[in-house]
């Protein structure tokens, strides 16, 4: 913005062309538009619209499940709210065409608790088995947390498993589907929630075929 006061033209006021003008306290304001208004519908802001909804799209598809693992709920937020502020920013692989998820990055629970450390995967007759450490020395992890090993299918299934964490050195949990194969799995989670489940740890996703390419 620039000023003006000029005794040849007097008061400005009005607009020509990429010019507005206008009066204050005795001087005369010349500003510029903006050449290049912003486009509301630029690849990238259909991009940005695009990525929203498929993390919409997301929470809706695992039907409720997602409160377990979104438990430290501050006041005046909802495990929705949680999941959508922490998936958003990168959830979403936007290098393609179209935006997609990206579900090494997704969180299906979050909180204060440690992160659950994965040590083997392994797909057997009875489903998908998941060996863990148990590092009961380690802050706020206790042998009394609840596992949780989830699953969703490509078809849509919705597959859950729990157990207590216990107090032996690694522990193993089983998402019992027996027949199940690495390629049925779009997506395979691990995390931690305190015995009374008002804490939870961020889910591990775990990489069933990456680990078993011979499955």
């Amino acid at each position: 913005m620039a000023l003006a006061q000029n005794p040849m033209t007097g008061q400005m006021s009005g607009t020509v062309g990429n010019i507005v003008t206008s009066k204050r306290a005795k001087q005369n304001l010349v500003r510029s538009k903006a050449f290049k208004p912003r486009n509301a519908n630029s690849e990238q802001q259909q991009k940005q619209r695009g990525g929203f909804k498929l993390i919409v799209d997301e929470y809706q598809s695992w039907g409720g499940v997602i409160e377990l693992g979104f438990t430290e709920v501050p006041e005046g937020q909802t495990p929705y709210t949680l999941f959508m502020a922490e998936n958003l920013p990168g959830a979403i692989d936007k290098s393609g065409v179209e935006p997609v998820i990206d579900y090494s990055k997704l969180a299906v629970s979050d909180g204060s608790l440690p992160a659950m450390i994965v040590t083997e995967v392994s797909i057997v007759a009875e489903g998908i088995s998941i060996s863990y450490k148990t590092p009961l020395r380690v802050p706020r992890v206790n042998e009394t947390d609840e596992v949780v090993a989830i699953a969703k299918t490509y078809t849509g299934e919705i597959l859950i498993d729990t157990k207590e964490r216990g107090a032996e050195t690694v522990g193993t949990i089983l998402i019992d589907y027996p027949g199940i194969q690495a390629s049925d799995v779009q997506c395979c989670y691990l995390y931690a929630r305190s015995a009374d489940a008002n804490k939870a740890s961020k889910s591990v996703f775990i990489r069933l075929i990456a680990l078993h390419p011979q499955i």
